[in-house]
C-alpha cells in the first residue's frame, strides 16, 4: 500500500506561508538533497486547489529535470470549485476524498507526495489520512503568516526521524501517533 507523504517548509513559529520569500539564506545542497530524496520516493502528487493553480501556471513553461518531474508526474487535485484541469497528467478529485484517497493508496507505486497545500495537509491530518508529515524547520521566527496548525487543534504525532542540517534547518519526519 502506498503512503501519503507531505513535505513542508516551516518557520520556528509555525508559519508556512510564502516560504520562497524567506528560505533563501538557508537553502543548501544538503537541503536540496533531502527534498530531492522525498520527491524521488513519490510517483504521484496530491495537491490542493491553490497550490495546483500556482504550479499549473509555472511548471508547464519551464524546462529541465525538475520541470520534467513536475509535468510528467500524475497529479490529483482536491477541489470543490475547480471544474476542469489544464495541466497534463492531472485528475480532479472532487468527490468523497476518503474513498478516492483509499483507491489511490491501493494502486501500485511509490508514495503520493503533497507539496505545499497546507489547508489540504491540515485537513488530512485531522482526518488521520496523512501517513507521514515531513517538516523542514527553518531557524527563523516570522511573527505572522499562515500557520499549519490552528490554535486549539491537537494532532498527535510520532517522530520517526530527525536530522540537523549544517545550515541550522531541522529535517523532521512524523507519522500519526
Amino acid at each position: 500500500m502506498r503512503n501519503v507523504v507531505s513535505g513542508l517548509f516551516i518557520s520556528l513559529d509555525g508559519v508556512i506561508e510564502n516560504a520562497n520569500d524567506w528560505i533563501g539564506p538557508w537553502f543548501s545542497p544538503e537541503l536540496g538533497r533531502a527534498v530531492g530524496e522525498m520527491i524521488g520516493a513519490q510517483d504521484a502528487m496530491l495537491l490542493g486547489r491553490v497550490t495546483y493553480c500556482e504550479f499549473a501556471a509555472h511548471w508547464p513553461h519551464q524546462s529541465g529535470e525538475m520541470a520534467d518531474t513536475m509535468n510528467h508526474t500524475p497529479k490529483h487535485v482536491v477541489s470543490a470549485t475547480l471544474k476542469h484541469t489544464g495541466w497534463q497528467n492531472t485528475t480532479l478529485v472532487n468527490g468523497h476524498l476518503e474513498t478516492e484517497l483509499a483507491d489511490l493508496k491501493n494502486q501500485p507505486g511509490k508514495n503520493i507526495g503533497i507539496t505545499g497545500s497546507a489547508t489540504l495537509v491540515a485537513s488530512l491530518m485531522r482526518a488521520r489520512l496523512l501517513d507521514e508529515l515531513h517538516l523542514f524547520v527553518f531557524p527563523v521566527v516570522l511573527g505572522s503568516g499562515k500557520r499549519l496548525f490552528n490554535d486549539g487543534e491537537k494532532v498527535p504525532l510520532r517522530l520517526i526521524e530527525s536530522q540537523a542540517l549544517p545550515n541550522g534547518v531541522m529535517s523532521l519526519r512524523y507519522a500519526g501517533a
